[in-house]
């Protein structure tokens, strides 16, 4: 019997999968449970359909982080920050820190939690940041760290 999965059920397949089970199993464990529905002609339209409309929302969102992508390539973020013994700086340069620059210079919107950072910037100078947007789509930042007092 061919059904399609609601659920990941283990050793199955994943949510959205058109699989063969055996009737019983469907009948007396799946069916009962919610973790598939029977494979007829409505069904599986209904999940084309929605097969169809995440494959268009995945792309429009890789769409989106190319375009950004291109946008934070071509940027330099000069932030300052105080320094401390030996001009060191005081405390570090973390990725909110970094994300609220672009959005307070520049208007676009990067997640902190996109911003790739080893450790915190702990000294002045240039660095290139990466920056992971998408599973497919990252950009290289450039951002440089100056003395307050200058």
């Amino acid at each position: 019997m061919k059904v399609i999965l609601t659920e990941d059920v283990k050793a199955q397949g994943k949510k959205g999968d058109l699989i063969n089970v055996s009737d019983g199993y469907a009948r007396n464990f799946l069916f009962p449970k919610g973790l598939a529905v029977e494979a007829n002609a409505a069904n599986v339209a209904e999940r084309n359909s929605k097969l169809a409309s995440i494959d268009h929302r995945k792309a429009e969102e890789k769409a989106a982080a190319t375009e950004l992508a291109a946008k934070l390539g071509t940027l330099t973020v000069v932030m300052t920050a105080k320094a401390g013994a030996g001009d060191k700086l005081f405390g570090s340069v973390t990725s909110k820190e970094i994300a609220e620059e672009i959005k307070k210079r520049y208007g676009l919107d990067v997640d902190k939690k996109k911003i790739v950072l080893d450790e915190p910037i702990r000294a002045f100078g240039a660095y290139k940041v990466a920056v992971k947007l998408h599973p497919e789509v990252s950009a290289t930042l450039t951002v440089k760290i100056e003395n307050e007092a200058k």
